[in-house]
């Protein structure tokens, strides 16, 4: 074996049941999963380069997440979850500029009846412009009003029978109401 030998990996049996239960579940997230392999392989007392060829990795991606357990192994269970220890970091980014009090006022909005438009159901430019006119948020684009709709996954019921459609994002009449 050529290069250093990886630092060694021992698991408690709770951390060891944790992650074979990862593992068999079938709602284990499969990034989860495969980290909660390298894992278990890595106790068994495997280096990075045949974990990483028996699960189709590179050794780089085996030997990040080694290093990010043992530098974990402190923290008990109760403290950090196994699969807490698995999940990916949050990443650095561009935090958004919407708060969820605006997210929530627009959502509203889109639930309303366009009332001073003659309109009979909000587009994406039309809500745009309802939500700068009233002061929610300075500027927005009609996509991006639209877009923030699609989380909430919600239908809005509105006087009479309008409701909002998942798929376009418009309020339209219900059929048959």
């Amino acid at each position: 074996m050529r290069g250093p030998k990886p630092a060694p990996l021992s698991l408690t049996e709770d951390e060891r049941r944790e992650l074979e239960r990862l593992v068999r579940r079938h709602t284990t997230p499969q990034q989860v999963a495969l980290r909660a392999w390298i894992i278990l392989e890595a106790d068994a007392g495997k280096n990075n380069s045949q974990i990483a060829r028996e699960l189709g990795l590179t050794p780089q991606t085996v030997r990040a997440w080694r290093k990010r357990w043992l530098s974990e192994a402190a923290a008990s269970m109760a403290d950090r979850p196994i699969q807490a220890r698995l999940s990916d970091e949050p990443r650095p980014g561009r935090k958004s500029q919407i708060t969820a009090e605006q997210t929530c006022q627009v959502i509203a909005l889109a639930c309303e009846q366009p009332k001073e438009r003659p309109i009979s159901h909000w587009t994406g430019r039309e809500l745009a412009d309802e939500i700068m006119r009233r002061g929610i948020i300075t500027q927005i684009s009609p996509r991006h009003a639209a877009r923030l709709l699609k989380p909430s996954g919600q239908k809005c019921r509105l006087k009479g029978s309008d409701i909002l459609n998942k798929k376009n994002g418009r309020l339209k009449q219900e059929e048959g109401a």
